[in-house]
């Protein structure tokens, strides 16, 4: 039996949703329903007067100061930070008139419906060379739900293609802390505004933190539309020193691809082939996965199921061992 739309949470870590389903599990679940690093930063100690005070200008340029040096951005003034990649997600249609917008997919459903929304027409297609004729294009870069790549220069050829004709490429990078040679953050062009999710590698979701980088009008435009005091103060802090940590960041993607290496096998091994993925995700087909991710809910264990893509699972990564075993023992 397939799942309808109805059965399925939006979005991934809908813990309650699947309590109200299965009830509760007596190990506690294992939600692996979300590409987030399960090994989080660690959170520094944070003043009381970060929690008392507004959020401080001062803090916002260290923070975009951190977040250029990270990703190689010319300058600071380039860099958009908000309370996590949503606003700019549902903020970048209004960069543009309605018109004709071609979504690359399948891929996250936010962007899709953030475009609808603006009162844009979207075309979902399967690759850029489907958007002939529209006035944005949106890509997600590496892709959620299945690690699809696309090679950076044939993006910038798009953007300038877009831009030649007053239109837009949206490039988010949500899942690019992982493959940073795939990033265009720090190529900012007319035409091109790429968006960069904090909470998934840093592990830190609840923060919310996201970033925009565009050409200083369109990273205007995105700044006012995100209004004053867009960044809490302790995100302002912590997102600040996490981004300068270059040597958690490397020890953290090797972490994470060893991870991802043990997740691939063990599902692999239970039955489940690898239709694509990341190190944060892996991607799963099988013969009967609405009743394998059932059989998973009833165990504890939380994964990602597509209403319309019904023979797909997406596992993120368990947080030790135990958790590895414990998913093994159920597809088994």
């Amino acid at each position: 039996m397939a799942l309808s739309g109805s059965d399925l949470p939006l979005h991934g870590g809908d813990l309650a949703g699947a309590e109200a389903r299965w009830g509760r599990p007596a190990q506690g679940w294992l939600d692996l329903s979300t590409g987030i690093n399960p090994w989080p930063y660690p959170v520094p100690e944070i003043p009381a007067a970060v929690w008392h005070r507004l959020p401080g200008g001062a803090e916002e340029r260290d923070l975009l100061a951190a977040a250029a040096r990270c990703w190689r951005v010319p300058s600071p003034g380039v860099v958009v930070a908000a309370s996590g990649s949503q606003p700019l997600i549902q903020a970048a249609p209004r960069l543009l008139p309605p018109g004709r917008v071609a979504v690359v997919g399948p891929t996250y459903g936010e962007h899709a419906r953030a475009w609808t929304a603006a009162g844009h027409e979207v075309t979902l297609v399967g690759d850029p060379a489907g958007a002939e004729g529209c006035d944005a294009v949106v890509v997600v870069n590496p892709n959620n739900p299945d690690g699809r790549v696309i090679a950076p220069e044939r993006l910038l050829d798009i953007a300038g293609s877009m831009a030649g004709r007053g239109g837009l490429l949206v490039v988010d990078e949500a899942f690019a802390e992982t493959r940073p040679d795939l990033s265009l953050a720090g190529r900012p062009r007319p035409g091109l505004v790429v968006l960069r999710s904090f909470g998934k590698f840093y592990g830190l979701a609840g923060l919310r933190l996201g970033f925009a980088v565009a050409m200083p009008d369109l990273a205007g435009r995105l700044a006012a539309m995100m209004g004053p005091w867009a960044v809490s103060g302790p995100a302002l802090m912590i997102g600040a020193k996490a981004l300068a940590d270059d040597g958690w960041a490397v020890a953290t993607r090797m972490r994470l691809a060893e991870a991802a290496a043990a997740l691939a096998a063990a599902l692999v091994r239970g039955g489940v082939e690898i239709a694509g993925g990341g190190s944060l995700f892996q991607l799963g087909r099988h013969g009967e996965a609405a009743a394998l991710y059932r059989r998973l809910g009833q165990a504890g264990i939380l994964v990602r199921a597509f209403a319309d893509r019904p023979e797909l699972l997406r596992f993120g990564l368990p947080p030790d061992e135990a958790g590895l075993a414990r998913l093994e023992r159920a597809l088994s």
